[in-house]
């Protein structure tokens, strides 16, 4: 990777960071993630069953998965700064787009497009965040966390808002709250263009080879992972309106995993640093299927928080500790390459997720069942991710 026109010092480097993270918290935390905070009243408004909720979705995460396959060559062509831009930009107007259509095939087309603008911003994102957490030895795990981590603030501001809106302007309301989206959106999307650095970084000159083979259970752990998590944080606020719970307690549970999720830099530093080979990655997913698992064990409020906390803390930690195991195994002009194939594995999962677990769903007529069902991906990934070595230690590492 070309190096680039500052020298940071730690602080500078955490700031620049925080800045970049606004990619993260506009294309995931809100770009995906708020969609369950609109879910239950946009299925009641427009009749969809669980499976057609679970495939818009779906739907996004296909659209992930064609970004995360087209951001390494973009940015090897282009630069790892314009195509977090044009990421950015893209999450933006989709945003907006979605509160203006009703119907499903064009409601589609945007969840698609704000899903390929998300790969698009968080791949270059983090090659750019990457690079510059390099520089700082063993504060690097604590800056890629940070990044990672900055996911939390969409879905925060999000949750604190949407609740409330719906409650406020009644069913049938969702169209207004995409258009808040796209609102809280647009200053995010300012910040990160003023903070992305200028000059080729991650350009033409970092077309280097990737060979993934010897990172094979990796990349099933992450497709087990994309699949089981993203089945929590699609219908997990349906499952916590279905306990009665009012606009002032979903709000609490949404923002509760934004906290927990912009708080996991300084819990888990630690882990991506000294957890070699898979283990970070199953420790992490081990917390974040305990998570999911505790809302089904029916103990009332303060269950639902804690799920939200524990859930929240680690499941943005575990994409953190993929890009962990990629700068320990990879050379730098390899990051892009590699970045980009573990996340076409956690979209392959993702898109598959949703439509399977609201499946199971529908047929078994509730959501305890569907939920149950992600809890067991994410057992299973734990299990895979535990047989990852890394690639230096089988004489792999490129």
């Amino acid at each position: 990777m070309e190096d680039v026109p500052w020298r940071d010092t730690f602080r500078a480097a955490a700031w620049r960071i925080a800045a970049l993270a606004l990619a993260p918290a506009l294309g995931l935390g809100i770009g995906r993630f708020a969609y369950a905070l609109v879910l239950p009243d946009m299925r009641a408004d427009l009749g969809w069953s669980f499976v057609e909720a679970g495939a818009m979705n779906a739907v996004n995460a296909a659209g992930y998965l064609t970004g995360a396959v087209l951001a390494a060559p973009a940015i090897r062509r282009f630069g790892a700064t314009p195509v977090l831009v044009c990421g950015v930009a893209t999450c933006l107007l989709t945003l907006f787009a979605s509160g203006l259509v009703r119907t499903f095939p064009v409601l589609g087309l945007t969840r698609a497009g704000a899903g390929v603008g998300g790969a698009f911003a968080f791949i270059a994102g983090g090659v750019l965040a990457t690079g510059i957490a390099g520089r700082h030895g063993r504060r690097a795990s604590f800056l890629i966390g940070l990044f990672y981590g900055g996911a939390g603030i969409g879905i925060l501001l999000s949750g604190l808002v949407t609740p409330f809106l719906l409650a406020k302007l009644g069913a049938g309301s969702w169209p207004a709250a995409w258009l808040v989206f796209g609102a809280l959106a647009l200053p995010m999307a300012a910040a990160v263009g003023l903070a992305a650095p200028r000059g080729q970084v991650g350009g033409a000159n970092a077309a280097e080879p990737v060979r993934t083979g010897a990172m094979t259970a990796f990349l099933l752990a992450y497709t087990l992972f994309g699949a089981g998590y993203i089945a929590y944080m699609t219908f997990m606020l349906a499952f916590v309106q279905e306990t009665g719970a009012g606009p002032g307690l979903q709000a609490a549970f949404w923002a509760t995993i934004g906290i927990a999720t912009m708080a996991s830099p300084w819990l888990w530093a630690g882990v991506l640093r000294t957890g070699l080979h898979g283990r970070a990655f199953a420790i992490l997913t081990a917390v974040t299927a305990l998570g999911a698992a505790l809302p089904l064990a029916r103990g009332g409020l303060a269950t639902l928080i804690v799920s939200a906390a524990v859930f929240g803390c680690a499941f943005f930690s575990v994409v953190a500790s993929t890009t962990a195991f990629v700068r320990r195994n990879y050379a730098p002009g390899a990051w892009p390459s590699a970045i980009g194939r573990l996340t076409i594995a956690f979209s392959l999962g993702q898109t598959v997720g949703p439509v399977a677990v609201g499946a199971v769903t529908d047929a078994w007529r509730g959501l305890s069942a569907g939920l149950w069902t992600s809890v067991g991906l994410l057992v299973a990934a734990v299990a895979a991710a535990l047989a990852q070595r890394d690639l230096r230690a089988s004489g792999d590492r490129v």
